[in-house]
């Protein structure tokens, strides 16, 4: 099968997934339970989204792991079950995934290491611990995301780099400022994450959540400014969230979404898929947009 960042070197724009929390709030998980949970308890409703995306034509699909470090389970009383929840996430997607790519999801811990909540010793370890279980389960890749701190961000990397033999990928999520610039919550830009990402191992880049596709196009420009060749991996909300009726809502339709995907993949992004809202609709008319520009 080749490695992913192989494809994009031959010039292939690819194609990733979407929306997995949404998904799960969908076939009926509770608010405070724990989606990795559900690996064990819902395996079938978990292996249905997984099937949903490969049906949509993407070319590569996460596993239902994003909390899966033991700070985050502990919360749910699972810190235990790291490496059976990451294991079983991985073999899933892995079985939905056929011949197509499997991405082994893992999000921030929750810690930050500036408040003292954690040293940077015990948030490698913890990282570690959920990247060799995704790459038992058969993950290709490790897909660090949602990340705000730089310094985190190029902790996980440098785990899966040194203790697994699969692809490392890795997003932070970007909002814009008052003055129109993106920044992470922990105030990095696009700019800076760049070659400190790539220092810690990481082979290919990006953001993710925080934005709709229209506002991750100055992100991949911005990155590019400082690095032409890294391969870059959106994975953008459907739109901006609006509260509506009791809910959070993201607004904008396969259409509106399949709409930007020229522009940004001349912005210079090679990964193109979705986060919070996106469903097998949009990954669907993203596919489309792609295969006619190919």
């Amino acid at each position: 099968m080749g490695k992913i960042t192989d494809k994009i070197k031959e010039g292939k724009v690819l194609v990733s997934d979407g929306a997995w929390g949404t998904f799960l709030q969908q076939k009926g998980l509770k608010s405070g339970e724990c989606p990795e949970e559900w690996n064990i308890t819902h395996p079938a409703e978990v292996m249905d989204i997984a099937r949903s995306y490969i049906d949509a034509g993407a070319d590569m699909i996460e596993t239902n792991s994003f909390g899966g470090t033991r700070f985050k389970l502990e919360r749910f009383g699972l810190a235990g079950k790291v490496k059976q929840l990451n294991r079983i996430a991985a073999e899933i997607s892995r079985s939905a995934a056929g011949s197509k790519f499997v991405l082994g999801s893992a999000g921030p811990t929750g810690k930050i290491l500036m408040m003292g909540d954690v040293t940077a010793d015990e948030l490698y370890d913890a990282f570690r611990e959920q990247f060799i279980s995704l790459e038992e389960g058969g993950v290709d890749a490790i897909m660090i995301e949602t990340m705000s701190d730089l310094e985190e961000a190029s902790i996980a990397v440098k785990a899966a780099r040194e203790n697994t033999q699969v692809e490392v990928f890795c997003t932070m999520t970007f909002e814009k400022t008052v003055t129109g610039e993106y920044r992470s919550m922990m105030g990095v830009s696009p700019g800076e994450m760049v070659g400190a990402l790539i220092d810690a191992g990481a082979e290919v880049i990006g953001a993710n959540c925080g934005n709709g596709i229209e506002g991750m196009i100055n992100i991949v420009r911005e990155i590019r400014q400082v690095n032409t060749e890294i391969p870059v991996l959106i994975h953008a909300n459907a739109g901006m969230p609006v509260y509506k009726d009791g809910e959070t809502v993201f607004p904008e339709t396969p259409e509106e979404t399949a709409s930007f995907v020229p522009k940004i993949i001349e912005a210079g992004a090679n990964v193109i898929g979705g986060c919070c809202g996106t469903t097998p609709a949009h990954i669907s008319l993203i596919r489309e947009v792609v295969d006619k520009g190919s």
